[in-house]
């Protein structure tokens, strides 16, 4: 798939880039631990699809094992929205911060459907078109890797993997995308089988 027919594909849903309308919420998976928030907290992601012209590229950090939250996990660029903060912008500033990519590299097509983690995350996910970077300026606090795997690999449905699990009664979808000697799941998995049902 080429970047015009990934755009042509991807229905908008920029509801202006603004983010005080209240999102589609996908439920993540069951939370395996005590101590979650009552009050989820929002947060935001970028989604870059890198355009190499014959390809597209899904681009992804690894973070930081240090961290509290999801420790060397595999995820997009992104973080807390912070108040008076639009959630396009929150993706664009973290991406920034997180891994050097200028905000005006970013050509922002729209958001997918909230997604809720075990850690009482919400997250809003954006996605944008980006060219290939000559290098990124990776924050080593939050950041340990990045690296892109071709958005073809996760379009055949054989790909994507789903696990129905049910914990103190509730029931909940775990999704993974194994890659090479990546493994990718939970939210970030969640999130890019929603964008390949958007491409379908």
């Amino acid at each position: 798939m080429l970047a015009e027919h990934f755009c042509s594909r991807f229905v908008l849903t920029r509801n202006s880039l603004a983010a005080g309308q209240p999102l589609p919420v996908q439920k993540g998976p069951v939370p395996l631990a005590d101590g979650v928030p009552a009050t989820p907290q929002h947060a935001a992601v970028l989604v870059p699809i890198v355009d190499y012209g014959n390809q597209l590229k899904v681009l992804f950090t690894q973070r930081a094992l240090h961290l509290r939250h999801h420790p060397g996990q595999i995820s997009f660029p992104g973080g807390r929205i912070e108040p008076g903060e639009t959630s396009c912008s929150a993706a664009l500033r973290e991406a920034e911060e997180e891994i050097g990519l200028a905000q005006t590299e970013v050509s922002l097509l729209g958001r997918l459907p909230a997604q809720d983690t075990t850690t009482g995350f919400i997250i809003e996910p954006w996605v944008g078109i980006i060219s290939p970077q000559r290098g990124f300026q990776l924050q080593v606090s939050e950041v340990a890797a990045v690296f892109e795997v071709p958005l073809s690999h996760f379009l055949p449905r054989q790909n994507r993997h789903q696990l129905s699990l049910t914990l103190r009664g509730k029931t909940r979808d775990l999704h993974f995308m194994p890659y090479q000697d990546k493994f990718i799941w939970g939210a970030t998995a969640a999130i890019m089988h929603q964008l390949c049902l958007q491409l379908a």
